[in-house]
Formats: structure tokens, C-alpha cells, sequence
């Protein structure tokens, strides 16, 4: 296990975020992955090319997110939902609250094509929030909102082979985390804490744990602090 930071950013009055940049080698196919709050209309329409945007909004977002791109998608993001605009060879896209006043509580998550693939035409997946699989166990539970939980599987068929997991301990409990042979794979905290190898990890230390890859399947165990934790586990298999 490594140890990278999260930093703290914010654009005007209406976004702050922490983010995870910088390890791209660390954390491939991962490109960087901002965990935000926004308030209001940040970003004006920006471009996109050879990677892909990945917008997830938290179950306790006050709000959804407009989205509309160059390729003429227009939809509602709602808390819960997830938004995969696969940029290939390029794509504008722009993303507002939904509903004025209200904060949007997401991650923006930035993930590399293959090669092959890295110029295709632009194409947009968008996986409903009442659609997101979610497995209720003794622990807690979790949404799998990209690849597989326990031999559950997301819906959602992506350009790249990673997993996303939305994860919600109860108070103590630990759950054991499959990473696939060849994957690397971090966490990020959300909210409360947990340990992994005797440390503990929460949204104010600004602390990631990063899993490199090995040539067998690794097993991490997350023990939630006596207040619980929620936590996102990301995995895949480097470029």
C-alpha cells in the first residue's frame, strides 16, 4: 500500500473540491478524480479528448445535474445516476446544477482509453439511478455503479475495464475488497473513517490509499471507525 494526497480547490463561490491529481501512473487507467461540491454554473462549456468524463452524483445530493455535450445529449443526472461521456476524438461538453441554489455533491472522474480507442467517435453512456445495482450486506451497503461486486454486475458495458463502488459501512464493520490480478485500485473517503493496514483514512486527512498492481488477485480489508464510513473503491487494469 501507498500513500498519495488530496487536495483542496475551489473556482469562485459556487464549487470547491478535493482532488486527485498527479498519480496518474499510480492510479492508471484513473487519469485524476474530483470529489466537488457545486452550487452553481462554474464551468463554462470545455472540451474533451481521448479520455473519458465520468460524472457520479452522491445519493445525498440536493440536486442533479443538467448535462449537454457537442454530440447533442441532453439529460438529467439525478443523485444516485452516472454520466460516461467517452471524449475519443473530442467533444464539448457542459454541466450545471440543476436546480438553482442547490448543491451538487459528485465526483468528476477522468479514465483513459485504450489505445484503440482513443479516437473513436464520441459516444455517451448514461446509467439511471434507480438502475445502479446496490447489494445490502450484513456490513452495510453497496452500489455498484461500474463492474462487479461480488459476482454482481453493473449494467453499464464501458470503453474501459475499471470497477466503481459506492460503499457504506455500518459502525465497526469491516468488508474484505476483491482486486482482479494485473488492476491497480485505491479508495477515497467520503465521509467518517476507516483503516486499512492499521491506518486510518477520512475525508479531512487528505489521505488515499493506492493499491499498486500484482500478478495475483489482491484482498483489502476496510474496517469502518465506530461512526461508520462511506467510501468509493476504484480499480482497473493499467494502460
Amino acid at each position: 500500500m501507498q500513500i498519495v494526497t488530496t487536495q483542496q480547490v475551489s473556482h469562485g463561490s459556487h464549487f470547491r473540491a478535493q482532488v486527485l491529481r498527479g498519480y496518474q501512473q499510480k492510479i492508471n487507467p484513473f487519469i485524476a478524480v474530483d470529489h466537488a461540491w457545486m452550487s452553481g454554473p462554474t464551468f463554462p462549456p470545455h472540451s474533451h479528448a481521448g479520455f473519458s468524463a465520468v460524472s457520479y452524483v452522491f445519493l445525498d445530493s440536493e440536486s442533479g445535474i443538467d448535462n449537454s455535450d457537442s454530440t447533442g445529449v441532453k439529460n438529467l443526472i439525478k443523485p444516485g445516476g452516472l454520466h460516461w461521456a467517452a471524449a475519443g476524438s473530442g467533444i464539448v461538453h457542459e454541466e450545471v446544477p440543476a436546480e438553482p441554489g442547490k448543491t451538487v455533491h459528485s465526483l468528476q472522474i477522468f479514465i483513459a482509453l485504450p489505445e484503440a480507442k482513443r479516437l473513436m467517435q464520441p459516444t455517451s453512456l448514461t446509467l439511471e439511478a434507480e438502475d445502479v445495482v446496490s447489494v445490502k450486506i450484513p456490513e452495510g451497503k453497496v452500489r455498484i455503479p461500474v463492474g462487479e461486486f461480488n459476482g454482481v454486475q453493473s449494467p453499464l458495458n464501458t470503453p474501459t475495464d475499471v470497477t466503481l463502488l459506492d460503499i457504506t459501512l455500518n459502525a465497526g464493520a469491516s468488508i474484505n475488497l476483491q482486486v482482479k490480478a494485473n488492476h491497480n485500485a485505491f479508495l477515497l473517503p467520503v465521509s467518517g473513517a476507516f483503516t486499512v493496514d492499521q491506518q486510518t483514512f477520512s475525508f479531512q486527512q487528505h489521505k488515499v490509499p493506492v493499491f499498486s498492481s500484482q500478478e495475483n488477485e489482491q484482498t483489502i480489508t476496510v474496517t469502518a471507525s465506530d461512526a461508520g464510513a462511506k467510501v468509493m473503491f476504484f480499480s482497473g487494469k493499467p494502460l
